[in-house]
């Protein structure tokens, strides 16, 4: 990686076969002191369904369709899968998603 992923940023991932090459939310980056260096994502899917758990994008110029953030789809990942970094989500998008993810938790 040539920089090291922040929350807020979406980077191009390798999600497996089944899940297949794609852009993720960087959620949390793990810290120096965290036991295990996973990152916290949320895939994105331009197959927009308007269903709970997703949060609409638009179309962003670095993204080559209208996308949402899927945040049912929360995974845990070892920064070796995130291939390149893509862009950066605004503040209040970021906020907007970690909304969804409480109130999909009922946290």
């Amino acid at each position: 990686m040539t920089t090291k992923p922040c929350a807020g940023d979406v980077w191009l991932a390798d999600l497996g076969y089944a899940a297949k090459t794609r852009p993720v939310l960087v959620l949390a980056a793990p810290e120096d002191s965290d036991a295990r260096a996973l990152f916290i994502v949320a895939p994105l899917t331009s197959q927009l369904r308007g269903l709970r758990g997703e949060v609409a994008l638009g179309k962003v110029r670095w993204l080559p369709k209208p996308s949402a953030v899927n945040v049912q789809g929360l995974a845990s990942v070892g920064g070796r899968i995130l291939q390149r970094r893509l862009g950066t989500l605004p503040r209040d998008r970021v906020e907007e998603v970690k909304q969804t993810l409480r109130d999909l938790l009922e946290l």
